[in-house]
């Protein structure tokens, strides 16, 4: 009896000293995952600005200049979105195949720039 008692004991004390690291771990596994979401909606946010840049050149409300300079400034700030991303240890690599420029615009979303 004195035995069983002794071994709850121990497995409590063991499960105190386990238990809480393991939670931390969950909390932060829960907090970079949030962290890879929010840049990765960055990251398609800013694609997605790209591509209704592009858009607004075909359609003549942007001219070639300005294009040009509006395209620099996007793709400047997607690739601070992407090495913010690797350096955090981002896992976006397998989520899509396909370059996200080439995929169908989606929804228009007003973007903030100079017209013609």
């Amino acid at each position: 009896m004195e035995y069983a008692l002794a071994l709850l004991v121990l497995l409590g004390l063991v499960a105190l000293a386990v238990v809480p690291p393991l939670m931390r771990r969950g909390e932060t596994f829960a907090r970079e995952e949030g962290r890879r979401a929010e840049l990765d909606a960055a990251k398609e946010a800013k694609y997605r600005e790209i591509r209704d840049a592009e858009l607004d050149l075909q359609m003549g409300k942007l001219s070639k200049d300005d294009h040009r300079e509006v395209d620099r400034e996007l793709r400047a700030e997607a690739m601070v979105i992407l090495r913010v991303a690797r350096s955090r240890g981002s896992r976006w690599r397998g989520r899509s195949t396909a370059h996200p420029l080439n995929r169908a615009a989606g929804p228009r979303r007003h973007v903030h720039h100079r017209t013609v």
